[in-house]
């Protein structure tokens, strides 16, 4: 194919929601899809985009979908080789990808979403309300039926992108260590290299400095990336991938009763919860550990058994510093006892300058800790794509790389990040992404603690998530 065009696709393409994501990664497909406006539609919840999608002669209907309502729109829209690309918020995701192979159609998503309220409903315990709960019911999911054609799930950034890091990450650790390794071909051997490594812990280590001119207002929400996603997030309970090296249990963290039991959860939101970690830009610096499916799925892939016990896996969890303004509405959020602010504003235009820097950060290694990512400035992402800023244009390459991978492999049923080409993926994604950068650090959680204040920690093993309690 010629003219940037990387995949053909032939039947039709509906885009379910279409806020900042679908916004953006739509001038994306038709510039690197063979693929025509008329085969592309949207349906979604309310106004936002109708005027970017007939901008581009897509058709754009708002209907929103419900649990009592979803097969009956959905059936004339999607049939055999058509793709739904799920960029939706409280519509579940299960339902559509059980649908759409009913139709044997492709799926695509970049989180796991239950049908609306289910995030905070607390007739439901927190183990029932976390990403562990979603992931457990979309392997079950997956071993209900004898395959299906590919579903993608959870390929936006974080989770998504980020475990193509990681993979990437861990073959420089490799090189620049002396592990003899080729490139695995299959978990085990993706397991392995990662305990050979010595790797205890993988943050996903995420740094945005756009700013706008503009204030927060009082009873304000604002945010480079969807606030409906980021509050509905938050306020689940924080998760993290649990290690095997790891000794202390947090005070309030609570194992699941059922699954792989790879991951653990505390009983707070996310979005009250604040743990250390390090880029190359920042520095050290305090971020939130916000739940992600990457830090279940990753910590269940690596996982290294002997029998049906784990000998080897490593600590997995987020560490989120979003903007300036978004820390702000986050603390009014938690003062209102979560409920959201009446109004709501994303960050896209306004932005006078700034980056995100995204990436992994693997440490317990023989160097220490390695930070390997993207570090995408607003300016650059405003001359790759219209209407992205740098946060969601790490999303919206991502669903397009998905996309594409989807396409190439058309009946891999349920599928998560760690099941695909990491090459491929990051092959497609990297024009889009900025400055890629691996840096190594020396930093440790426990670097300059207790100036202060004495505390009560083991410097024998920094590495323990005793050391990355709530600060």
């Amino acid at each position: 194919m010629s003219d940037g065009k990387l995949a053909s696709f032939k039947g039709r393409m509906l885009m379910v929601g279409f806020g900042s994501i679908g916004q953006g990664v739509l001038p994306l497909i038709l510039r690197h899809l063979d693929i025509e406006p008329s085969q592309i539609s949207v349906l979604t919840a309310d106004e936002t985009g109708r005027e970017e999608a007939e901008a581009y002669g897509v058709s754009f209907t708002v209907t929103p979908l419900r649990q009592g309502n979803y097969l009956s729109i959905l059936d004339p829209l999607v049939g055999p080789g058509d793709f739904l690309v799920n960029l939706s918020v409280d519509v579940s995701s299960l339902a559509l990808v059980e649908f759409c192979r009913s139709k044997g159609a492709l799926y695509l998503d970049t989180c796991i979403e239950p049908w609306s309220g289910q995030y905070t409903d607390t007739k439901r315990s927190p183990s029932q309300r976390s990403n562990y709960a979603l992931r457990e019911a979309a392997l079950a999911l997956k071993r209900k039926y004898e395959g299906g054609p590919t579903a993608v799930l959870t390929h936006g950034a974080n989770p998504g992108l980020v475990s193509h890091f990681v993979k990437q990450a861990m073959i420089d650790i490799a090189r620049d260590t002396g592990v003899k390794a080729e490139v695995p071909k299959n978990r085990e051997a993706w397991a392995s290299l990662a305990a050979r490594l010595g790797i205890k812990v993988i943050h996903i280590a995420e740094r945005d400095t756009q700013v706008s001119p503009i204030p927060k207002s009082v009873g304000e929400f604002v945010n480079t990336w969807s606030v409906d996603g980021f509050v509905s997030e938050g306020c689940q309970p924080a998760e993290l991938g649990w290690g095997t090296h790891e000794r202390h249990m947090p005070a309030d963290g609570q194992g699941h009763a059922e699954g792989s039991r790879c991951a653990i959860y505390l009983t707070r939101p996310g979005a009250s919860t604040r743990v250390r970690s390090w880029t190359p830009n920042e520095g050290p610096y305090h971020g939130w550990l916000i739940t992600h499916g990457e830090a279940i799925s990753l910590a269940d892939y690596f996982t290294v058994r002997e029998g049906s016990a784990a000998s080897y896996r490593p600590t997995v969890h987020y560490a989120y510093h979003p903007c300036h303004v978004a820390v702000l509405s986050l603390h009014e959020l938690a003062g209102k006892n979560w409920k959201m602010q009446p109004h709501k504003r994303l960050m896209m235009e306004e932005i006078t300058e700034g980056m995100d820097e995204l990436g992994v950060l693997l440490m317990g290694h023989a160097k220490g800790a390695y930070w390997y990512g993207s570090q995408l400035t607003i300016e650059e992402a405003r001359a790759c794509a219209p209407y992205n800023n740098a946060t969601s244009l790490q999303v919206t390459v991502a669903v397009l790389s998905g996309v594409i991978w989807a396409i190439e492999n058309p009946d891999r049923w349920i599928t998560e990040p760690e099941e695909m080409d990491f090459e491929r993926i990051l092959d497609i994604s990297r024009p889009y992404l900025g400055k890629m950068v691996g840096a190594y650090s020396d930093w440790t959680p426990l670097l300059d603690r207790g100036l202060l204040f004495p505390e009560d920690i083991d410097e024998n093993d920094p590495w323990q998530f005793k050391n990355f309690r709530v600060v």
